[in-house]
């Protein structure tokens, strides 16, 4: 397990892209913080090291998932979720979304904000699933703990 603290958007963003170093195909990164924490921006850096543009991550909490064209070896998209609106929903809800099936691809990886214990239910146990936690402090910065599968 890791922890960094990060001042600007910019650091916090350079520590998704360290992760991505670390992805492999079907990895699957759970991201946990407040609203406004820094999940998206953690995941536009994890984009940018994936090789894709940072620029086209936008908050998926609307559509609820949204996937990026990836150039960087064998992962050729990241599959981007937020199930923020679907707090109250059940395992069935959740198969109905289809991120499972889109977890499932052999050349992707998979972001998911505001995890849900049931999603990780779904899942056939082949994914190595990545826990990260950012936390805001007082004075703005952030705490960010990345702990690897397994751990």
């Amino acid at each position: 397990m890791e922890t960094t603290t990060t001042g600007t958007p910019e650091e916090t963003e350079a520590r998704g892209e360290r992760l991505a170093a670390s992805l492999e195909p079907g990895d699957l990164v759970v991201l946990e913080g407040d609203l406004a924490a820094g999940k998206t921006l953690f995941v536009r850096g994890m984009l940018r090291g994936l090789g894709g543009d940072p620029a086209d991550v936008t908050s998926p909490t609307f559509v609820l998932v949204q996937s990026y064209p990836c150039r960087a070896g064998r992962i050729r998209v990241l599959h981007h979720a937020d199930l923020y609106r679907l707090a109250n929903a059940g395992t069935a809800a959740l198969r109905e979304t289809g991120i499972a099936e889109l977890l499932d691809e052999p050349d992707a990886v998979g972001a998911i904000e505001w995890p849900r214990n049931e999603l990780l239910n779904l899942e056939d146990g082949s994914s190595r699933v990545w826990h990260v936690v950012i936390t805001v402090l007082a004075n703005g910065a952030r705490t960010i703990t990345v702990r690897p599968p397994g751990r």
